[in-house]
């Protein structure tokens, strides 16, 4: 029988992170979840403002419990040289330093990229800004929304004249996923470097499908609530007992298991129109009529086995509080439990399942709370931490 892996294949990598929100916070949890160990510098005066969104996680917010377990919080105030000094002596002990502040503080703090080329020529320095250098975007602030908006991605989500934010934070979230891949790809080259993560070419990258469909038809796509202007058919639809089932066909031959095995239509299967998909996408009103009907006279479980049957793919439509609930998660244990300042709460593992491998899942940590274990690591004395934290 394989053992078990309490280290995690990072053990031994030490990040440090100048960072606010989720981009980096979920980069940087993602690398503690694989073992870092993640020193997250926060500001004495209120740390990372994700950690007063709200407090209904026992007095603490939903999206720091969600993106900063596992981490050690330093308290140090860079406005001073006291505070930058023992940063460089953090940095001079870490591989990693990712951030992700408002434009060009780094560059004031003397810690951007191209800074520490010098000063730690082998730490990896990874920075997460809204727009990228060199555009005339690059000055501005950038949050989830704003980049969403100005990527396009607003523009296909939701429905014609109706345009909306995709729920999660997709840009913020993908592009803290770049920045760990790239991360995870120096140190395996065991090369150091400056490296740059913007949320709008993250967006802009995800938008792959939509831009390229726009750059060689002429053509914006029109976005289509929960189904897709790509294939049809392919949405969601009312069942006999009030609930709502997810259908799906991705090529011809599931369209003609839907239509002959699922719905007993052979005469869908047969209508010229309805051959490719192109044209199933041109008369989609009509499928979505059709199948729409035919969903209304069964209930939901009965839609959902038959689709298994026939092979065609099919969910359900849930709400967050049933996915809390759902039973997949529970079979397949999917829930920890983590320590907070506020007491244990439970969190989903992350998505890689590594065999040998059991996720670090760290505690959240308080603001401050290991500052004094962290410095003293780096030989400061009792009294120079008092006087650190007396200035701040």
């Amino acid at each position: 029988m394989a053992q078990t892996d309490h280290r995690g294949p990072l053990s031994g990598v030490t990040v440090v992170a100048l960072e606010q929100a989720v981009s980096a916070p979920l980069c940087t949890r993602a690398l503690a979840d694989l073992g870092a160990r993640v020193i997250k510098v926060e500001n004495p005066a209120g740390g990372d403002f994700a950690r007063h969104y709200d407090d209904v996680v026992k007095g603490l917010a939903a999206h720091f419990v969600w993106c900063n377990r596992g981490k050690e919080s330093v308290a140090l105030d860079l406005k001073s040289e006291a505070g930058m000094a023992v940063l460089h002596r953090l940095l001079d002990r870490a591989d990693v330093l990712v951030s992700n502040l408002t434009p060009g503080t780094t560059a004031k703090l003397g810690v951007a990229p191209d800074d520490l080329t010098t000063r730690h020529p082998d730490l990896i320095a990874v920075e997460i800004d809204g727009y990228g250098p060199g555009g005339p975007l690059s000055h501005k602030r950038a949050y989830d929304l704003l980049v969403q908006a100005e990527s396009g991605a607003c523009a296909i989500t939701g429905r014609p004249g109706e345009p909306a934010k995709p729920g999660p934070p997709m840009a913020d979230a993908t592009t803290g996923l770049y920045a760990a891949l790239s991360i995870v790809s120096l140190l395996y080259a065991r090369r150091p470097g400056p490296v740059a993560v913007s949320l709008f070419d993250t967006m802009t990258d995800m938008m792959g499908y939509a831009l390229t469909y726009t750059l060689h038809s002429g053509i914006d796509q029109q976005p289509r609530g929960m189904g897709s202007p790509a294939v049809a058919p392919y949405g969601a639809y009312r069942t006999a007992d009030g609930h709502t089932v997810v259908l799906g066909t991705t090529n011809d031959r599931e369209w003609q298991r839907l239509a002959r095995d699922l719905m007993d239509r052979p005469d869908l299967a047969e209508d010229e129109r309805l051959r490719t998909n192109p044209g199933r996408v041109e008369h989609r009103d009509l499928l979505d009529e059709e199948i729409g009907a035919w969903c209304a006279r069964h209930d939901l479980a009965d839609v959902q086995q038959r689709a298994d049957d026939a092979g065609i793919g099919n969910s359900r439509y849930n709400t967050p509080s049933e996915v809390v609930a759902h039973p997949h998660l529970e079979a397949r244990d999917r829930w920890r439990e983590i320590d907070t300042p506020g007491g244990p709460v439970p969190a989903l593992l992350p998505p890689p399942v590594i065999s040998g491998y059991e996720p670090m899942m760290g505690a959240v940590p308080a603001l401050g709370e290991h500052t004094e274990q962290v410095l003293a690591e780096l030989g400061l004395s009792a009294q120079e931490i008092a006087e650190l934290r007396g200035g701040a």
